[in-house]
């Protein structure tokens, strides 16, 4: 803890007694306070710490939250009376609580302590790591509930013994999904269990059987039910227009989810028999087996008929306008899960448009290299064209054949044809085919037409804008992880970042720096014009351009030595390939403020002069934020722009904005230049300091999260380097960066020859 126990009464200049604490701060100093006179100096009952004494611990881990309306003064009241043990566990979960959020810290203050009396020390850490997990996923407002609610909490202890949370199991259930036939669905946790098409959610926790085999197997009958409706065509048919036909909606959609069951359960039993008996022995030990002399003859009817093989989602269709009428309908089943037609439509939508686009740009280079190897293939002697040739390169097109196949739901699988005739069909497009094929249960004809018309350019560009890695919403925000190391797992798109246009400001600002630096810049040109040679001379080879004279001299002395010669007598001249792609990160943040700021753009302007001479790609980008609800990169220069007026402009531009969380504006640019094509790519950081945001991104969690993206970075074969003007850099840039990856500097005319060494180094 950050505290010393050395009391020390005073006086105010009203006479008034107060107390001061000497205190833990990057100043020195004191805490004082008028408010904790009276109250428990310690806790008589159980030895442990008083009032006071509580509320200056407190008050030392949350400070950046309080103020005279909010005080944890209350809460020190109520924790006084618990024994020394508790009190010092409830406080190292703050001082835990701290590293996430200061807000989530101050209001487990104000709401948690009577957890102490109902959360045992067996069970507190796993309590403690539920409320993060809950913050992180839900939000503050959530996580309150649950702290106000703890009661919960303890009655889902005593099933403890036979639960089983998904986290413990999610990685089985998606090896156990990739096993399945389809599109390959991800798990994700959920309050409520559905499928989108492209995911399946599920809950956090099985706890309805009494063991843990059984609440296992349940997680995997929701998965599979969920499945089975992307597999069985479920959403084929536009549901969420369907029920509105209706005049109840819902409960047209609970009876068509109804149906649907008693269909996809017929066919699960037909193609899945294990998992069909798991379903029978749950159903059973859950009483929940139905009884069919209940139901209307309407109602037995569609449950024969749909439990017929080979029914698809219009029988589901024909019979909900039947059973609509029934009152009386059977229960849900307990893994049905619920039905969600308009995120699902959402996703099919702009699945379906995204994989149109992509098949048509696909098959168009398919039918260019199929229409290649023709020519190649057909030799015709001059002026002998026949007609049989013409005809068969006239009118060319894609088609599919049908192949029967029992083990597909339609009963057929798919064949591509070119000019009638099977073709080879490369993994991706049998991949996008099989896609489009379980999404419409056949092939559009018109995904197969007109591929060699329209601007493919367009759609090659569409098709790379919507594969990158990250996820991106409809404001163009990128959504990525961040590593948590006191929790040891990373924070699932935690980081909202968005590319912001930086404002351009035309100015005299780059002339008069190369005019200020005129010197200087004459000495970086000839620096990287030594790096630009494209020749290397290697030395000692057995035939080449030149005589290598010290090769010979040896040969000379090994000869009159008695030795036999060496025949390495020539030097070669060897072509250096520069491939070569470089990405510079800049520090904009709000300590940038001032001469550092005038430092950066100078070197910058400095560096675009020289890289110039090399010819090699680089881009700029700047990078800031508040929170991890707004990390912000600021675009300078992209990797296809020329260094003209308007990258001048925009360089002259850089202003300092808020604060530096560099993990996320990390992985967005190692995104960035992964995609590029180069054979050596570097990444470059120029900053004044270490990471540091407002929600708990400072200390050892923003230097250990920009080390993991540092560390993602080099996994996809980045080089990571840092240049920083921080007098403090070694005491975290090494542990960052590694020894020999970072360099500290002073001035503007030292960061051009760093980046030099840099190239030097990798490059050469």
């Amino acid at each position: 803890m950050f505290w010393k126990k050395q009391w020390k009464k005073i006086l105010d200049k009203d006479g008034k007694e107060q107390y001061e604490i000497p205190a833990y701060s990057k100043g020195g100093g004191h805490i004082k306070s008028l408010e904790r006179q009276g109250g428990l100096t310690t806790s008589a009952s159980y030895g442990g710490m008083g009032v006071r004494e509580l509320q200056l611990r407190m008050e030392l881990l949350v400070n950046q939250v309080l103020s005279t309306r909010r005080s944890v003064f209350e809460p020190a009241k109520e924790l006084a009376g618990f024994a020394k043990v508790d009190q010092d566990r409830f406080l190292n979960s703050i001082e835990k609580l701290c590293h996430t959020s200061v807000e989530l810290a101050f209001n487990f203050c104000q709401f948690a302590p009577k957890s102490l009396q109902l959360v045992d020390e067996e069970n507190w850490d796993d309590w403690i790591e539920k409320l993060l997990a809950i913050h992180n996923e839900k939000g503050l407002d959530d996580c309150i509930n649950t702290m106000r609610n703890v009661e919960d909490y303890i009655q889902s202890l005593s099933l403890a013994p036979s639960t089983v949370s998904l986290d413990e199991v999610s990685r089985i259930l998606e090896s156990f999904d990739i096993g399945l036939s389809g599109r390959y669905l991800g798990i994700e946790v959920s309050d409520v269990f559905y499928s989108d098409t492209e995911s399946i959610r599920l809950p956090e926790v099985s706890s309805q059987f009494s063991n843990r085999e059984d609440n296992f197997t349940f997680y995997k009958v929701m998965a599979v039910h969920q499945w089975a409706q992307t597999w069985y065509g479920t959403w084929r048919m536009n549901v969420e227009t369907l029920v509105k036909m209706f005049k109840d909606p819902e409960r047209a959609l609970s009876l068509f989810h109804k149906l649907e069951t008693i269909r996809l359960d017929a066919r699960i039993e037909s193609e899945l028999p294990g998992i069909a008996r798991a379903m029978k022995t749950l159903n059973e030990k859950q009483n929940s087996e139905e009884d069919l002399s209940k139901l209307s003859k309407t109602w037995i009817r569609a449950i024969e008929k749909l439990k017929e093989p080979d029914t698809t989602v219009r029988d589901t269709i024909f019979f909900l306008e039947a059973v609509y009428k029934d009152e009386h309908a059977p229960a849900d089943k307990f893994y049905q899960g619920s039905l969600n037609p308009h995120e699902a439509r959402i996703k099919m939508e702009a699945r379906t448009q995204k994989e149109k686009q992509s098949l048509a740009n696909k098959l168009k280079h398919l039918q260019q290299e199929l229409d290649k190897s023709k020519r190649q293939n057909t030799e015709i002697e001059f002026g002998e064209v026949t007609d049989e040739f013409i005809a068969e390169t006239g009118e060319k097109g894609f088609s599919i054949n049908e192949i029967e196949d029992d083990s597909m739901p339609d009963g057929f699988k798919i064949e591509l044809q070119y000019d009638e005739k099977a073709v080879e069909t490369p993994e991706d497009i049998q991949q996008l085919l099989a896609s489009i094929l379980q999404d419409f249960g056949e092939i559009p004809d018109d995904y197969l037409i007109d591929v060699t018309e329209g601007d493919n350019d367009k759609e090659s560009e569409l098709e790379e804008s919507t594969s990158n890695d990250s996820i991106e919403t409809s404001e163009d925000i990128f959504l990525y992880d961040e590593w948590d190391h006191s929790r040891q797992k990373y924070r699932k798109e935690w980081c909202h970042l968005k590319e912001v246009e930086i404002r351009p400001v035309h100015n005299n600002f780059v002339n008069n720096t190369l005019h200020k630096h005129r010197g200087l810049l004459k000495r970086l040109h000839r620096t990287f014009e030594a790096l630009r040679e494209d020749d290397k001379r290697m030395k000692r080879q057995p035939f080449g351009d030149d005589i290598d004279l010290d090769a010979v001299i040896e040969a000379y002395s090994d000869t009159k030595s008695g030795f036999e010669a060496s025949q390495n007598l020539f030097t070669k001249s060897r072509k250096i390939d520069r491939n070569i792609a470089v990405m510079f990160m800049i520090d904009m943040s709000g300590s940038t403020a001032g001469w550092i700021n005038e430092m950066e753009r100078e070197a910058l302007v400095l560096l675009c002069e020289s890289l110039e001479i090399l010819g090699d790609r680089y881009a700029i980008y700047g990078f800031s934020g508040a929170t991890h609800k707004r990390c912000e990169l600021y675009k300078i220069k992209t990797f296809d722009e020329a260094y003209g007026n308007d990258v001048k402009a925009r360089i002259s531009g850089i202003e300092p904005q808020d604060y530096s969380r560099m993990g996320a504006a990390i992985r967005h640019l190692t995104k960035l230049l992964h995609q590029v094509e180069a054979r050596t790519k570097l990444l470059i950081t120029l900053s004044d300091g270490r990471p540091d945001d407002q929600d708990g991104y400072r200390g050892p969690y923003g230097i250990e999260d920009t080390r993991r993206a540092l560390i993602e970075a080099k996994f996809l074969g980045i080089h990571p380097f840092c240049i920083t003007i921080d007098d403090e850099a070694m005491d975290y840039l090494q542990h960052m960066y590694g020894a020999v990856n970072f360099a500290v500097i002073d001035h503007v005319d030292k960061l051009p020859y760093k980046v030099s060494d840099i190239y030097r180094r990798i490059t050469v």
